[in-house]
């Protein structure tokens, strides 16, 4: 497959698929499965930062220290973002979005912000994919397992947003799985820019980094505090573990399978 190819069928994929298993999980009242898929993409998400992205990011920049700016300023950048809330993240139904006193107006409006925020993050990874996928097809594909395993706690709790906010669980679903194409457009887009910027590349895998980063541990870890019982904390570190083992697994695979 070309490099085009495999970034149309990963940016289609992770959007689709983490769509299409949020329905079936919100649908089928199996909510209290999203701890368990949050506590797995955390290690997910760190496993490809520290094991897979990281380590190519600094091999192919002309400067180490451009690459730690960079993942600083990404860390950063990304809190400024959420705190405008251009990228909202809710992963379980006890969140300030799901106050069940909150008006139908006040409803609507979270939303309808939740679709703007999530078709945002979703070019963004898009373009991370893209990125990934110019640098090697190993490095993009265990960058797309990992933002799909994010993607589908994320997606469970926005579908769950969207019904709380009165929508349909049909419109629900097409206006998510609508939203999930963004990524599909920033994957394009990022390919053909960066097919001429290629000094550019381990940039642009620096802020994947650095986004799987501040999402695992300020956004979802601090999730997991909410459970402080020994058989809670045993769970989601075996998880978390899983999560990191099953990307170390992945590069390995694939790493051989590409040699």
């Amino acid at each position: 497959m070309s490099t085009l190819a495999w970034i149309t069928a990963a940016s289609l994929l992770g959007g689709v698929l983490s769509v299409a298993c949020a329905a079936l999980f919100a649908l089928t009242a199996r909510a209290a499965w999203v701890p368990i898929l949050v506590s797995y993409a955390i290690g997910a998400l760190l496993g490809a930062a520290f094991l897979e992205l990281l380590p190519h990011a600094f091999e192919g920049a002309m400067s180490v220290h451009s690459v730690a700016a960079t993942i600083l300023a990404g860390i950063f950048g990304f809190f400024i973002l959420e705190k405008l809330v251009l990228w909202r993240h809710c992963h379980v139904e006890d969140c300030d979005v799901h106050d069940q006193h909150a008006d139908a107006h006040d409803q609507g409006r979270s939303g309808m912000l939740i679709l703007i925020g999530d078709s945002f993050h979703n070019f963004v990874d898009g373009i991370l994919v893209a990125a990934a996928f110019l640098e090697n097809t190993q490095l993009g594909i265990v960058t797309a397992l990992a933002i799909i395993a994010h993607e589908i706690p994320q997606e469970v709790g926005d579908f769950l947003i969207l019904l709380h906010s009165g929508y349909s669980r049909m419109r629900a679903f097409m206006l998510n799985l609508l939203s999930s194409f963004a990524m599909l457009a920033g994957g394009l887009l990022a390919y053909f820019a960066l097919q001429a910027l290629q000094e550019w590349v381990p940039i642009f895998i620096a802020l994947a980094a650095a986004s799987m980063i501040y999402v695992a541990v300020a956004d979802l870890i601090p999730g997991l505090h909410k459970r402080p019982e020994l058989r809670a904390t045993l769970s989601q570190s075996v998880l978390i573990a899983l999560g990191v083992g099953s990307i170390w697994l992945a590069g390995y695979l694939t790493r051989n399978w590409g040699g």
